[in-house]
């Protein structure tokens, strides 16, 4: 595993604490090396037990680096819970919950759980959305491209770092008159705003898990 160099007390390799962040969050970064330059790409991810998994166009760089062998990638998640105020400029800080995976990533080839992966992330936007929709054709699952990131391989290294609490001011600022404390921050969903050209009734939006 990759040892931290600072604050290693917020580190932790708890997988349900893992388990959590991925399942929470709604978008991973996936960092890979192609062509000689390093690529940081944002996308949606769904884990299912303990594989992650990223979909794309076939004919996507991080699709087509990882063909035929497996590709070498850091997948990022993170969470924003607050805004750390302190009395200070450098004690400012952020609370956070962020997920770094370092491992391999592989092609999906096998029908049924390409069929189970890309089911699992079209529910990541919906509850049961993928039942709800219609499924893809065999031209449009041809078009799409899986990679799976085993969470348990032996070359995986996946850790979870956090902050929570108040700022950590220093003693000698804590008389100075100056605002400290958290402000939460929260991802939410607003009201669904249905398609203009959606007939009526139509059934009912999916909420978000």
């Amino acid at each position: 595993m990759l040892t931290p160099s600072r604050a290693v007390q917020r580190v932790t390799t708890d997988r349900a604490a893992v388990h959590a962040v991925l399942d929470e969050a709604l978008t991973c970064h996936v960092g890979f090396a192609a062509e000689g330059r390093p690529h940081v790409l944002p996308t949606l991810h769904a884990r299912i037990g303990e594989t992650l998994y990223v979909h794309g166009s076939t004919a996507a760089r991080l699709l087509t680096a990882a063909r035929p062998e497996p590709l070498p990638v850091c997948v990022t998640v993170s969470l924003l819970d607050g805004l750390v105020l302190a009395r200070s400029a450098f004690h400012h800080s952020l609370n956070y919950r962020s997920v770094i995976i370092h491992g391999n990533a592989e092609y999906v080839l096998d029908s049924a759980a390409k069929g189970r992966a890309l089911a699992a992330l079209v529910d990541r936007v919906g509850i049961d959305r993928s039942t709800q929709c219609r499924p893809p054709t065999s031209k449009e699952l041809a078009a799409t491209a899986v990679l799976a990131l085993d969470l348990d391989a032996e070359s995986t290294d996946v850790a979870l770092k956090a902050r929570t609490g108040p700022p950590n001011d220093d003693e000698a600022d804590l008389d100075s008159g100056y605002w400290a404390g958290v402000i939460p921050v929260r991802l939410t969903a607003g009201s669904a705003e249905p398609a203009c050209d959606l007939p009526t009734p139509s059934g009912l939006a999916p909420s978000l898990r």
